[in-house]
């Protein structure tokens, strides 16, 4: 089992900054994808950026160059700095993350945390 605590979601005003953090703990494999998704209200949980335990990342494109997603391996935290946030960026931010182990394909989730952006 991993388990995932997230912090750092918020309200904040249009072109604001945000940075979420999730820290990952229990059974952890070395080759791992750590990523935010995002769910608004009344549609459906989308990715936002995912990096791998290598560091090679993948943003969607609504997010290029506003986000930066980072991890930490050593301490197996992900970052997702957030700029120039827009009104459409609101939403519940999970923190997900991804191994294979014995079972096959494991997915965890964090609980959530809501990022608002707004005047």
């Amino acid at each position: 089992q991993v388990q995932l605590v997230e912090s750092g979601g918020g309200l904040v005003q249009p072109g604001g900054s945000l940075r979420l953090s999730c820290a990952a703990s229990g059974s952890i494999f070395s080759r791992n994808t750590m990523g935010w998704y995002r769910q608004a209200p009344g549609k459906e949980r989308e990715l936002v950026a995912r990096i791998f335990s290598g560091g090679i990342t993948n943003y969607a494109d609504s997010v290029k160059g506003r986000f930066t997603i980072s991890r930490d391996n050593a301490k197996n935290t992900v970052y997702l700095q957030m700029n120039n946030l827009k009104p459409e960026d609101t939403a519940v931010y999970y923190c997900n993350h991804r191994q294979i182990g014995d079972a096959g394909l494991m997915d965890y989730w964090g609980q959530g945390t809501q990022v608002t952006v707004s005047s």
